[in-house]
């Protein structure tokens, strides 16, 4: 879709979305919040979920937007996702493509809101066509199965609501192996593999390159040789981060965590190594106990620092980065707000 085609597409359903005010709808979920405009030449990268399995309302799920070449991507939907699109401003029916790094749940539990949400006729769904939904193998198994779990639901949608067979639609592109995957307006997203661990496999990052910028999303991983290789001279390297505080890590089940991720030290060596314009942390695994606070981000990029100098950004929800020849611009949305 255009983005011409998408404003003509908002001005129609913009009209019904106002008339379900009637219906009961608080007013801040009947106005749409228009996306910040990307350059032509640039890449918007939005965090839109920077947490953990964790069970927190100001880091949800891992999920990134990345906007290019009139996309709108997303990388991994975890819990949140599409509470976070809307507060961006980018309907869920123009979500043009997902991509999964693995399938541990907290990048997965929000995908079923984003497809069937996203085909719901209101201005934050109205998905005309298929969601499609990109990643290693066992993506197919998982599409094939939502399809069949939530089948009722489109069933039901589809007859009492006249929504469009072809927006229910979930349609899995499962690569066989690492590299290109996605090529569409001179938008191009390599898939790499990662260290989460030796049971955790497949994983991978992504690489997305448009118009002379790059950003890479890290995934989840240890460090990692192959994710160095990928990332070298990348404008915006979006990486992984674990922590804990010092009393609790002997714990066997805190060991557990901190052996598939990367310490800030070990990061801060990626970054030195890899050079990117703008380092920043989504992904961020801040563990702790009833007697023990969880780690500050001050305390994440003091040890950052240890290895790395450059410019860092420790992600929160919302923050977004504009990407571009000259500069990197990063602005911060607030997480909290209705709508």
């Amino acid at each position: 879709m255009t983005n011409d085609e998408r404003m003509a597409r908002r001005r129609h359903v913009l009209g019904a979305g106002a008339a379900m005010i009637g219906w009961g709808i608080a007013p801040a979920m009947a106005q749409e919040r228009e996306a910040a405009p990307v350059p032509g030449d640039a890449i918007a990268v939005t965090l839109l979920g920077t947490g953990s399995p964790e069970l927190r309302t100001d880091r949800y799920g891992m999920s990134t937007l990345i906007q290019a070449g009139g996309l709108n991507l997303v990388v991994d939907a975890g819990r949140g996702c599409t509470v976070r699109l809307a507060q961006s401003g980018v309907p869920l029916g123009e979500v043009d493509a997902l991509f999964i790094t693995h399938f541990h749940s907290d990048h997965l539990n929000g995908l079923p809101d984003l497809w069937m949400v996203g085909y719901l006729r209101p201005y934050w769904g109205h998905r005309a066509a298929p969601l499609e939904i990109y990643g290693p193998k066992g993506i197919a198994h998982i599409a094939a199965t939502l399809r069949d779990t939530f089948r009722d639901d489109v069933r039901i949608r589809q007859a009492d609501e006249h929504v469009p067979e072809a927006g229910t639609e979930l349609v899995a592109h499962e690569f066989p192996d690492w590299g290109t995957v996605f090529e569409r307006n001179g938008v191009r997203v390599t898939a790499f593999e990662v260290n989460h661990g030796p049971l955790i496999k497949p994983a991978c990052g992504y690489r997305v390159d448009y118009a002379g910028r790059s950003v890479v999303v890290s995934g989840d991983t240890k460090f990692d040789e192959n994710l160095i290789a990928h990332s070298e001279g990348v404008d915006l390297l979006v990486h992984e981060v674990a922590v804990a505080p010092k009393p609790i890590l002997d714990a066997p089940y805190i060991q557990a965590i901190l052996n598939h991720h990367t310490t800030p030290e070990q990061a801060g060596i990626v970054f030195a190594r890899t050079k990117p314009r703008m380092a920043a942390f989504s992904h961020i695994v801040q563990l702790n106990d009833e007697n023990n606070p969880r780690p500050t981000d001050a305390e994440i990029e003091q040890r950052t620092r240890t290895g790395w100098n450059g410019p860092l950004l420790i992600g929160n929800d919302l923050t977004r980065f504009v990407v571009t020849k000259d500069a990197i611009a990063v602005s911060h949305g607030d997480a909290t707000r209705n709508g």
